[in-house]
This record gives C-alpha cells, structure tokens and sequence, in this order.
C-alpha cells in the first residue's frame, strides 16, 4: 500500500511527504519515503530510496545540454528504463506503507508516459495497490483564471495516470494570502457551477480577454461534463487536516487499519464519509473571511425556520 504524491512546482510535496511520515509514525504505521525527484536537494525528510543513487538532474544537464525541463523528461525515462532498480529497492522495504515523492513538471502527469508507465507497473505487475495524491496550492482559488486552470491540470492528471486519485487544496491555511474568494470554500471543494467564475474572469472590452473568456467557458464546461474532480482542504500544519487526509486516501486504496494502529487512531478517525464537510467548515470559518458573522447570521435563521 502507498501513495503517489504529486502535483505542480511549490504545491507543498515534500512538506507533505514529511509530514505524513511524522503523522503515519504517530498511529504506529511503518513508513518508507522514496524520493522520485532527481532535482530536489532539499529534501526536508530522510528517504529511504533516493533516484539520485541513480541518476542526478545537474549531471544530466551538463552531459547532454539540456534545459531542466527536458533533463527531468530524461531522468524520468532513465527511469522507466531502469525499472528494475527501483522494484530491488522498494523490495527491501518489504512490510512498509510507501509513499513516492515525484517531480513537479506538470506535463509528466498530463501527457508523458513515463511515470503513467511506473504507475502501471507498480499498481499491475508488482500488485502494489496505490493512490494518487494531487496536490494544488490553495491559493488559485482567490484568482478564476488559475482556479480553472488547475481544475484543468486534476482532471487531466486523473484520466492519464489512471488510478485511485485523491486531490487536496494545499497550504489551505494560506489560502487568502493572494486575495479573498470570490465565494465560500466549499464552492471550490465541490467543483461544481464553475460558470459561476466566468463573469469574474478578465474585461471583455479586451480582444484577447473576450477570447481567453470563451475558452474558459469551454473548459468549465468539459469539467463539469466528466463530473470527477473535487477536493479536499489540506494544511499540513493541522493533524486534524492530515487525519482526513488519510482517512481520504486509505478509503481510495482500500487500506484496513492493522491491530497494532487501531487504538492509537480510536480518538483521531471520524466518520467514513468521504468528502468531510466538518473539515471544509473548519477551513472556511478559520482562514476566510466568511466570518463567524456569517455563521452567526445561518444558525439565527435556521433557529427561526424551526
């Protein structure tokens, strides 16, 4: 059992990674981090199988002439290529949940093949049975643009790769530090209505604008027409974040709790319901300006209805 983590450049991977670790260790869960990402130096954990035993990303660069883009499109096929080395050292990891720390180039999840090919593999020939974990920083929600972008990239990502896939709003703590959401958070989460950014979206009075609103409304509309993207607030600074979190993931994998962790998630775990409303709730009072005013102003009405 494990997790894919990925996701665009500086959507908190690695802080992630860590911090599941530190979570996962908590509730008596043996845990191995192996690091995919040949350009990350500053790793804030310690890995366990590290692809720059491997291959290393500057190496690359220098040899072949190649920008970081295309050198990490090479290391990831060195990879694909070199698949045996990596089934030898996962295998001494035997017994642990794993989680694999991949790069953050977009286009590796959206239109590459290799890491669908490590997926497959792993997911078909080695029997491991794995989530993916996306993530995308919180903050695209204050701009319509970026969130429609990033809606974009998740529902791309979730038919490429073809697994069990969990997308998560990162850094939701830090959601409005860019701006204030156009509405609440649970908007956002639910992914549903998007045509309701449109008339946020640039001036019409601008040629490209006019052209650039059109085509949003096309993708708003493919989005909602595949009906499978939503997401989850994620913080990795709040355990109660990180505890739906993981409900979210193991219920995606099909992962039962082993004896020895039971008692120690007895006072952590919910209930199994999937998209927690309590948490967005928690999120949307917390690091939004939809103030516990407005709260206030729901429960005096639904007093009244009663």
């Amino acid at each position: 059992f494990g997790q894919l983590v990925i996701g665009p450049p500086g959507s908190g991977k690695s802080t992630f990674c860590a911090g599941m670790r530190e979570f996962l260790t908590g509730i008596k869960r043996d845990v191995a981090l192996i690091n995919l990402d040949p350009a990350n130096h500053n790793l804030p954990y310690k890995c366990d199988v590290d692809i720059r035993d491997l291959i290393v990303l500057n190496e690359v660069m220098e040899e072949l002439e190649l920008g970081p883009n295309g050198a990490l499109i090479y290391c990831m096929e060195y990879l694909e290529k070199n698949i045996n080395w990596l089934k030898k050292a996962v295998d001494k990891l035997e017994g642990k949940y794993l989680i694999f720390d991949f790069p953050g180039q977009v286009e590796l999840f959206t239109q590459h093949r290799a890491c669908k090919k490590l997926a497959y593999v792993m997911t078909h020939d080695w029997n491991y049975r794995l989530c993916a974990v996306h993530l995308v920083d919180a903050h695209h929600c204050t701009d319509p643009n970026k969130y429609i972008s990033v809606v974009l990239i998740s529902l791309t990502t979730m038919l490429h790769l073809e697994t069990p896939h969990v997308n998560f709003l990162s850094k939701c703590d830090l959601i409005e530090q860019y701006g204030r959401l156009k509405f609440g958070l649970q908007f956002y989460t639910d992914v549903v209505d998007m045509k309701h950014l449109i008339p946020f979206l640039s001036d019409e009075k601008d040629p490209f604008a006019k052209k650039h609103k059109k085509l949003s409304e096309n993708i708003v509309e493919v989005v909602e027409n595949f009906s499978l993207v939503n997401f989850s607030p994620l913080s990795v600074v709040e355990k109660e974040s990180m505890k739906n979190a993981l409900k979210l993931i193991d219920k995606a994998i099909g992962y039962v709790r082993m004896p020895r962790e039971r008692n120690a998630v007895l006072n952590m775990v919910s209930r199994d319901s999937g998209m927690d409303s309590d948490t967005i709730q928690y999120f949307r009072q917390k690091y939004t300006h939809h103030s516990k005013a407005e709260v206030d102003e729901k429960k005096a009405a639904d007093s009244m209805a009663k």
